[in-house]
């Protein structure tokens, strides 16, 4: 049975606002608030209250612009002088580190179904693409729990991972395309993927840089008379990056984090409205896809 409208957004207002409390309850003892969004989806899916909710490729779409959202916030709040020190790890982490990743948790789950669990066997190809499915870090988790916990690291640490889970999904998103495509049977050309995997990294720069540079350019030349309006318009030139940088062939993500750096290291009109909108959006889209994603874990 569909769901009215009032009663939709009374559920969904509910869910947040307990997502919220929980948040707050949780920051008293150093508990990562995602993590309790993530349970507060689960409490109300249908091993808890029982809302009943499957929607893949919504979940999806809401990723893309939430991701989107909290990457360009995050590079905003990323300064130069903190990432220059690191590019060549950041680089080497998001490329063979995520392939390192891939191949050593790949042979631990081989491992450990082949050798604990006799019922639940994968053969190694089939281990290795789960574990490509997660070898890239999330970089949601990653930008909230750096920047809301007061983590305090040293030796550049905190830009270095914040570098690394803002760049390391075009490798992630290859290995697994090319272990799919193995497993299906299908031809995988070593080449093809490499390459594939280059034009994802250089599009998705040039079209971060690109699109940073328009948008720096934007903010200074619109002259509004209402300052609220600027984030809005910013909003929509966020969105444009992705979409832009994907149907080129890059990697819209990165590019949108690289579009955040830059605009975060320039000077740009009505800033104070800016940072102040995307704190607090990039809050809310965080909320809801946490809670989505507990909302599709069926532990039973």
């Amino acid at each position: 049975m569909p769901l009215s409208t009032e009663t939709f957004l009374i559920i969904g207002s509910v869910v947040i606002f307990v997502a919220i409390l929980l948040g707050k309850v949780g920051a008293r003892f150093g508990v990562p608030a995602l993590l309790l969004f993530l349970l507060t989806g689960m409490l109300f899916g249908v091993d808890g209250i029982g809302i009943q909710f499957s929607n893949m490729r919504g979940v999806q779409s809401i990723g893309i612009v939430a991701l989107s959202i909290i990457l360009f916030s995050g590079g905003m709040g990323t300064k130069l002088s903190q990432i220059r020190p690191v590019i060549g790890e950041g680089i080497a982490l998001s490329t063979i580190g995520v392939l390192l990743t891939t191949l050593f948790t790949g042979l631990l789950i081989f491992g450990v179904t082949h050798y604990l669990f006799a019922s639940l066997t994968f053969s190694l190809p089939i281990a290795i693409l789960l574990a490509a499915t997660m070898s890239s870090t999330d970089s949601a988790s990653v930008f909230a729990i750096l920047r809301s916990q007061r983590v305090h690291l040293k030796e550049n640490l905190k830009p270095l991972l914040e570098l690394e889970s803002g760049s390391n999904d075009p490798m992630a998103y290859m290995i697994t395309v090319a272990l799919i495509g193995f497993v299906m049977g299908g031809e995988t050309s070593l080449w093809g993927v490499a390459g594939s995997l280059v034009l994802q990294f250089f599009f998705g720069i040039i079209g971060g840089f690109l699109f940073g540079w328009l948008c720096v350019k934007m903010l200074n030349n619109l002259n509004i008379q209402n300052e609220v309006l600027y984030p809005i318009a910013l909003l929509c030139f966020v969105m444009i990056t992705y979409v832009s940088t994907w149907y080129i062939g890059g990697n819209g993500y990165l590019a949108v984090y690289i579009a955040g750096i830059y605009l975060g290291n320039s000077k740009i009109t009505a800033r104070k409205s800016v940072y102040g909108f995307f704190d607090g959006i990039t809050w809310l889209v965080q909320i809801i896809l946490f809670i989505m994603l507990g909302l599709l874990v069926n532990p039973s």
